[in-house]
């Protein structure tokens, strides 16, 4: 059957490769893709934008796996929240544990502060997401505060240092 009858798909082409020694001159099948559609071209703008500014974006990345996580604990029964109950106070024990063997004043302490009263909210936040539901309530608005939150810190420290 000659090239000329014979059907192709769609973005096929055959490529004679001059200068070919031997037995293997067969012609080769170049597999040319057709153009990507406006979907995929901006669901890769996308993906790269997302990996370029990967690390501006951990906090955003942490959230979305808080999320996922504690519906997941939800759905796998109430009681893990009474499990994940007792971390929401690990953080006021972490900032009076430091201020009694470090004691920090000025900037220092309202970082610390600021750092424990965010991280007692988020781990109330798992505990009770687990426990209810992650969109359960206002604990959807919580969450949302909370990323705006940490993601705002996140940055700053990052341009600061």
């Amino acid at each position: 059957m000659s090239s000329r009858t014979r059907t192709r798909a769609a973005g096929v082409h055959t490529v004679r490769i001059p200068h070919q020694r031997g037995r293997r001159s067969q012609p080769f099948l170049i597999v040319v893709p057709d153009q990507p559609s406006l979907t995929q071209e901006a669901f890769g703008f996308l993906g790269r934008v997302l990996w370029r500014f990967r690390a501006a974006l951990a906090p955003t990345g942490l959230a979305l796996l808080a999320l996922v996580v504690t519906a997941l604990l939800h759905v796998l029964g109430w009681w893990t929240g009474l499990v994940l109950a007792p971390l929401a106070v690990a953080p006021l024990v972490w900032l009076a544990v430091m201020q009694q063997r470090r004691p920090g004043r000025g900037s220092t302490l309202a970082w610390r502060i600021a750092l424990a009263l965010l991280a007692t909210v988020t781990s109330t936040w798992a505990a009770l997401a687990a426990g209810f539901g992650p969109l359960a309530g206002p604990l959807g608005l919580i969450w949302l505060i909370a990323l705006i939150v940490a993601q705002s810190a996140w940055l700053i420290v990052r341009r600061t240092h």
